[in-house]
C-alpha cells in the first residue's frame, strides 16, 4: 500500500483558497463554472488529508483558525464597502442580499471543512463551523449596522403610518435578520429593534394627539382617535 505524500500547510490552503475564491465569484455573480461533485470531493478530501497527518503535519487547528479568517476576510474587503455606499432602502436591499449570500457560504463552507466539525471540533468543545461563520456576520457586519438598519426600518414603519405604501417583504426579511443573528434566541430583536420601535410608536402617536388636540374641534379630534386605535390594533393583529 502506498503511503500518501504529505500535504503542507502553505500547499494545501492554496488549494483550498481558489475553491473558496469559486464561491465567492459566484456569490457576487461573476462568470463562474457550479460547483461539480468532483470539486467538491477534492477540497473535502484535502481538508480531510491535511487534518489526519502524523504530527506536526496535522493542520487541524490552523484550518479551523483560517476558516473564520475566510469569513473575516471576505466580509472586510467585499460585504462591508458595498453596505457602507449604501443608505435607507437601497441599504436594507442590500443587507437581505448580503445575509443571504452569507448563509449560502456557510453552508458550502462548512462542508468543504466538515472533517473539522466531526473530530477535531467535537473533541475541543469549539463552536461549530455552522456557529463560526455566522458569528463572523454578527460581530463584524451587524454590529457595525444594526442602529443605521434600526433606524430605516423604523423609518420604513413610519412612512407606512402615513398612508405610503412600502415593501412589506423587505421589512419582513430584515426583521428576520434580527431574529435570525441570535442563532435560537431573541436578545438581539428584543434589545436592538424592537425596544426602539415600541418608543417610536408611543412617541408618533403622541404626537399626531398633540397635533390633533390644536387642530381639530372635540368631535373630530374623538374620530381621529378612534380611526388611529384601529390602525393600532390591526397593525398588532397584523
Amino acid at each position: 500500500m502506498n503511503q500518501r505524500s504529505t500535504i503542507d500547510l502553505e500547499h494545501g490552503w492554496d488549494f483550498m483558497q481558489r475553491g473558496i475564491t469559486k464561491l465567492k465569484n459566484i456569490l457576487e455573480g461573476l462568470p463562474e463554472p457550479q460547483f461539480s461533485s468532483e470539486d467538491y470531493m477534492m477540497l473535502y478530501t484535502t481538508i480531510y488529508n491535511m487534518c489526519t497527518q502524523k504530527p506536526p503535519h496535522d493542520y487541524s487547528q490552523q484550518l479551523y483558525d483560517k476558516y473564520r479568517e475566510a469569513f473575516e476576510e471576505y466580509i472586510t474587503t467585499t460585504v462591508l464597502p458595498s453596505l457602507r455606499e449604501k443608505h435607507d432602502e437601497f441599504m436594507l436591499r442590500e443587507l437581505v442580499k448580503r445575509w443571504s449570500n452569507h448563509k449560502v457560504m456557510v453552508r458550502w463552507l462548512s462542508r468543504f471543512f466538515h472533517y473539522l466539525d466531526r473530530y477535531f471540533i467535537a473533541r475541543r468543545s469549539l463552536p461549530g463551523l455552522n456557529e463560526v461563520g455566522l458569528t463572523c456576520f454578527r460581530d463584524q457586519v451587524y454590529q457595525e449596522l444594526n442602529g443605521k438598519v434600526r433606524d430605516a426600518v423604523i423609518s420604513l414603519i413610519d412612512q407606512e403610518r402615513e398612508g405610503e405604501q412600502i415593501d412589506r417583504a423587505l421589512l419582513k426579511n430584515v426583521l428576520d435578520i434580527f431574529v435570525e443573528i441570535g442563532m435560537g434566541l431573541m436578545d438581539y430583536y428584543e434589545n436592538d429593534f424592537e425596544a426602539a420601535m415600541l418608543k417610536d410608536t408611543a412617541a408618533y402617536y403622541s404626537r399626531k394627539a398633540s397635533n390633533w388636540i390644536l387642530e381639530d374641534s372635540c368631535p373630530d379630534y374623538m374620530l381621529k382617535v378612534s380611526i388611529l386605535r384601529r390602525g393600532v390594533l390591526e397593525t398588532g393583529e397584523g
